[in-house]
């Protein structure tokens, strides 16, 4: 009887010692994917050209509306502006579009990000009350405003129609 209770030991801490074994294996495949996940985001942010604007970048890549009444682009290529704040949900949809396009447009335009909550001025002087809230500025002509979570077809369409086109600039000028 004491034979079979300690050979039921000895199984009972060999499978333990397996299962061990088994979910540390599990963890360390989990780490990898983890950390391949993080690194794989590291590359897309560096390929993208999305740049977050204070006041005071804002007044010199895009408009400086305290010297000027009228629009001016300062910009060397056209630029879509992202209104946000990080706590709001439709603004997490949006980011990622945001990053792909950067890269799929990288040469062609530039994308902006601006925090609603750390730059209240900005969002005041554009009358945002909706975020997200995207600003399409082409190098000439005057800027357009569109609202809400758009997806990314649509946001390809306008980038197309409002800020590279040859007869997007003829009509806004």
């Amino acid at each position: 009887m004491k034979k079979r209770i300690v050979t039921f030991g000895i199984i009972i801490l060999a499978l333990a010692s397996v299962g061990s074994i088994l979910i540390d294996r599990n963890s360390s495949a989990r780490e990898v994917s983890e950390i391949t996940s993080v690194i794989n985001n590291e590359k897309k942010l560096n390929e993208s050209n999305m740049e977050k604007l204070t006041k005071q970048a804002f007044l010199e890549k895009v408009f400086n509306y305290e010297q000027n009444k009228d629009w001016k682009y300062e910009g060397d290529l056209p630029c879509l502006i992202d209104f946000y704040a990080d706590w709001c949900g439709p603004c997490k949809m949006v980011h990622p579009i945001l990053e792909e396009l950067s890269v799929e447009y990288k040469d062609k335009i530039r994308i902006y990000q601006i925090d609603t909550e750390a730059e209240q001025e900005l969002a005041a002087a554009f009358g945002i009350r909706s975020i997200p809230s995207l600003l399409f500025c082409p190098a000439d002509g005057q800027p357009q405003m569109a609202q809400g979570a758009l997806p990314k077809a649509t946001l390809k369409k306008a980038i197309e129609e409002i800020l590279l086109t040859e007869k997007a600039e003829e009509v806004n000028k």
